[in-house]
């Protein structure tokens, strides 16, 4: 009985030694070797966003012009999602509001900014902080003050306004046959295309007109609605206006309604002459109704795109990108012409 009871402890205790050298399949695995640190993957690094990143300010919707260069834009970059992604802003023809969307166009790190100054002062300060940023400016349509250091931005892509100004003058001249009385509706305050249209304009008639005066000059803001109320202002004011220069093709549709409801016909009572060549522009010169205008295209988005592209690649580019303009005068537009304006 003694020898039975040893062996059955016996056999215990060897099946008990057998479950300790087990181990759970809950137990911690060995520490490893290299005193219980694990290596954890490093995180796949983020994918670099190889698409052209724009931010465009725009002015506003001042005009049929502008909506054509905002709708340009807009369109090509719908066109190109593939390689182009566009931030817009419209400023609402405020200077603050243009400044904050650059500042926002900074924070979110884009590529290229693009816009067209409202006015040509104030801007040392935000252009400042896009070139602190490193990203390039592109001025479009319209430059900003001389004095200010071009240095601020990076190029510009616009029109020659002053030349713009000049045929202006030289079509009003053989408009008027060298003699007459011309009034003026400026653009914007302080914008650089009102600026040098009025530059170009009037010193060309100083220096070669001598028969023709300017007999006054005001600000029609760019929009056909204040268009019309300034030269309702200056047909009460003067008893002979032969002419009207406009900086911009919806001032003179402006002008054209104010001179019909004071009961004379334009474009033979008074001569017009606009820049833009915007459409409605060509049809009332295919109406009689307008005399000439100074092309200004708003068709700019390829140009645009193109530097902005050549810019984040690092390539240089010119300091300012001329677009090709051209005088419309009567004998030159056509049905066919007017039909195939796409703005």
């Amino acid at each position: 009985m003694k020898k039975i009871f040893a062996l059955l402890l016996t056999l215990a205790m060897v099946l008990a030694l057998a479950a300790c050298g087990s181990q759970p399949a809950n137990d911690p695995a060995p520490a490893p070797s290299d005193g219980g640190q694990t290596d954890t993957p490093a995180p796949a690094p983020a994918p670099e966003n190889t698409k052209l990143v724009v931010g465009f300010a725009q002015i506003g919707q001042e005009s049929g012009w502008r909506d054509a260069e905002t709708n340009d834009v807009q369109w090509y970059a719908a066109r190109n999602t593939d390689t182009v992604e566009l931030h817009f802003a419209d400023a609402q023809q405020k200077q603050e509001n243009q400044i904050k969307a650059i500042r926002s166009f900074i924070e979110m790190g884009v590529d290229v900014i693009a816009f067209p100054p409202v006015v040509e002062t104030g801007w040392e300060a935000v252009l400042t902080e896009c070139q602190e940023a490193g990203i390039p400016v592109i001025l479009v349509d319209r430059g900003i003050d001389a004095n200010t250091d071009d240095g601020l931005y990076t190029t510009m892509i616009a029109s020659d306004h002053v030349w713009a100004g000049e045929q202006a003058a030289i079509a009003m001249n053989d408009l008027l046959g060298g003699s007459g009385v011309v009034v003026e509706l400026e653009g914007t305050v302080g914008a650089s295309a009102a600026v040098q249209r009025k530059q170009g304009f009037d010193e060309y008639m100083a220096a070669n007109c001598s028969g023709i005066e300017i007999a006054a000059s005001q600000t029609g803001d760019f929009t056909r609605a204040q268009g019309k109320e300034v030269m309702e202002s200056f047909l009460k004011t003067y008893d002979k206006i032969d002419g009207v220069f406009c900086h911009n093709d919806d001032m003179a549709l402006g002008a054209i309604e104010a001179i019909k409801e004071a009961g004379l016909k334009p474009g033979v009572d008074i001569k017009i002459v606009g820049v833009d060549g915007v459409k409605g522009a060509f049809e009332a010169i295919l109406a009689g109704e307008m005399n000439c205008t100074v092309e200004c295209t708003p068709i700019l988005a390829n140009q645009i795109f193109d530097t902005a592209a050549k810019l984040k690649a690092g390539e240089s580019v010119e300091k300012w990108v001329m677009s090709a303009d051209e005088v419309y005068t009567a004998d030159r537009v056509t049905e066919d012409v007017v039909a195939g304006r796409a703005y």
